[in-house]
């Protein structure tokens, strides 16, 4: 993955929200649901004139492991909203959550809306008072197993990670975990490391779970090689010598396609959001959630609404034997359990090494409002 827009949008090529452009939609500033008598165009209108009002600016932190990542929602809102000023700050889930934590501690919050993969954290924050209660636009359709019964926080998108393997293998690449054990692939397997990614190691612990950790030897006898970031693993997959990766969403170079297992687990999640109660702009939050949610907003992706068809080829999200889209949730709510299955891998995988790939000079601080790190 030559470019990171490229990287983030091959997630949407598996279903997810990722990278597709989005667009639409309105909801009103209250904490219920928009009036059925306005069309979601409308909702949205009225929300664009209440932000503009408030001052035109936007600040989002969003989950991810490379600089850009997240550029497709905010050009996608900006070209719906133009006189929007928007900056998306991307970072490790497991980074902002902390960063978020201090700013909600220090009474100096720079963010308006976070949506992260630690799923965990938004009931915690409901809890702690942290959050903004604020049903968007779409409410009523997204499924109840991802939204908060009473609107603190809502399931967005669904992301997922499976297989990502070179396109010069054809109909030889693996597809199965089995596969990936085949002697043709030693020294040719690139995997994002587990104990550095919640979502990864969860793709390890089911593994673990169904077949042993004498997968885990067997695949480590690969010599596979780890690095930081499932993006960096995606864009690795094509380029020297490296053929096959699974744990994440694939890139658009061209180099690699992505598929996902018929028998063996992978895993999908729903990309979590929310409003900060502190929130510098919620006139403006309160206009993104409801752009993401609306429906032609979420058209084309595993969407987290019910009344939004799957895509072409995939299954609901919900229909998979192998896939448990709330697993992931339900594993990061068992910190403990979490940390002591990470210490254990981190036996047989090892330390992790380099840089945050989202903030290699970091650069972002407690307080960045923007992706180069200027403080709030």
């Amino acid at each position: 993955m030559k470019s990171t827009r490229k990287a983030w949008a091959t997630a949407v090529a598996l279903g997810v929200l990722a990278a597709s452009g989005a667009t639409v939609a309105a909801a009103t500033p209250s904490a219920h649901p928009a009036a059925k008598s306005a069309s979601e165009d409308e909702q949205l209108q009225k929300l664009y004139k209440d932000a503009l009002a408030e001052g035109g600016r936007l600040v989002v932190y969003a989950g991810g492991d490379k600089p850009g990542q997240a550029d497709y929602l905010k050009n996608a809102f900006l070209k719906q909203f133009p006189k929007m000023k928007v900056d998306t700050v991307v970072d490790f889930s497991k980074n902002h959550d902390a960063r978020l934590d201090n700013q909600i501690a220090e009474h100096k919050v720079v963010a308006d809306v976070v949506h992260l993969q630690t799923l965990d954290d938004f009931p915690r924050w409901k809890k702690e008072g942290a959050l903004m209660r604020y049903k968007p636009v779409g409410w009523n359709k997204v499924y109840d197993q991802i939204k908060d019964k009473d609107g603190y926080y809502t399931g967005l998108f669904f992301i997922a990670f499976a297989n990502v393997t070179a396109t010069t293998l054809g109909d030889n690449a693996p597809v199965e975990a089995a596969d990936f054990l085949k002697p043709e692939f030693k020294n040719k397997l690139v995997f994002t490391y587990p104990n550095d990614d919640d979502a990864v190691l969860y793709y390890f612990k089911q593994l673990t779970d169904k077949y042993g950790f004498d997968y885990l030897n067997k695949l480590l006898a690969q010599n596979p090689k780890f690095v930081r970031g499932t993006a960096d693993a995606s864009a690795t997959v094509g380029t020297n010598g490296y053929v096959a990766n699974f744990g994440s969403s694939g890139s658009s170079s061209g180099l690699s396609k992505t598929s996902t297992p018929q028998k063996s687990p992978w895993v999908a999640w729903p990309q979590t959001g929310a409003i900060l109660k502190d929130a510098p702009h919620k006139s403006a939050a309160k206009l993104y959630l409801s752009w993401l949610l609306s429906k032609q907003g979420q058209e084309g992706r595993w969407s987290a609404r019910t009344d939004v068809a799957t895509p072409a080829g995939r299954k609901n999200i919900f229909d998979y034997d192998n896939m448990n889209p709330l697993g992931l949730g339900r594993f990061m709510s068992d910190r403990a359990a979490l940390d002591r299955f990470k210490a254990r891998i981190s036996l047989y995988v090892g330390d992790v090494k380099g840089a945050d790939p989202a903030d290699p000079e970091g650069k972002l601080g407690l307080y960045p409002v923007d992706q180069n790190g200027t403080q709030g």
